[in-house]
């Protein structure tokens, strides 16, 4: 018995640190922190460039459905041809994987429906820094869209545990209340940043709700 839960605590100390050796290799979007209280912040994020493919279905389809669609065009599903220069040859690139991998209702008409009521999704993985819009491998699939996100402000409020749309929705109202406390201005719907891979432990995995707000003044 004890060498049992010897053994489970060793396996769980070694995938927390498979896990911290993950994160610490993983790039993240730039930003810069302009309120902070407990797990709740405000943040002014860099301009990014991004992978983004829509879906419909509820959001557990979408996200699933999505991350596939995009990983398969990071890992393989791409080309570096230069359309200026056929003559320049073409290959598949891997594109390094970077977190989070953000989710988020489509067509929603007010900006504080329920996240769970839509049935449209856009999944965004953020490219690495290296890239630019013109030396980023190009998607072979149409579904695939690359787009410049521009600087924009969020309110953040960061989580563990599995996010599912009774938990995502909790965290949203709770975030929701906390700008309405602040008398700042929601211009998006929530988005859905997940930072961990599927096999991480609930306890150990680090969700984020995104709101969009007016920059502060």
């Amino acid at each position: 018995m004890i060498k049992h839960l010897c053994r489970q605590v060793a396996l769980l100390c070694l995938l927390h640190w498979m896990g911290l050796q993950c994160a610490m290799a993983i790039e993240e979007p730039s930003y810069k922190t302009l309120v902070q209280e407990g797990r709740m912040e405000v943040r002014l994020y860099d301009a990014r460039l991004s992978a983004v493919t829509r879906l419909n279905g509820d959001m557990d389809q979408a996200s699933n459905q999505g991350f596939r669609r995009i990983a398969d065009f990071i890992f393989r599903s791409n080309t570096t041809a230069n359309a200026s220069n056929p003559a320049s040859g073409a290959h598949a690139e891997k594109i390094a994987m970077t977190a989070p991998v953000i989710v988020q209702p489509q067509g929603l008409k007010d900006t504080q429906a329920e996240y769970k009521s839509s049935e449209n999704w856009a999944v965004e993985f953020v490219m690495p820094k290296e890239y630019t819009l013109e030396s980023l491998p190009k998607p072979l699939n149409p579904q695939v869209e690359i787009t410049v996100v521009p600087a924009k402000t969020y309110a953040a409020l960061t989580y563990t545990g599995f996010n599912t749309q009774s938990r995502v929705q909790q965290e949203i109202d709770a975030l929701t209340a906390w700008i309405q406390t602040k008398g700042w201005s929601i211009v998006g719907a929530a988005q859905l940043a997940r930072y961990d891979p599927p096999w991480t432990l609930p306890f150990w995995r680090r969700n984020e709700i995104w709101i969009e707000l007016k920059p502060l003044p």
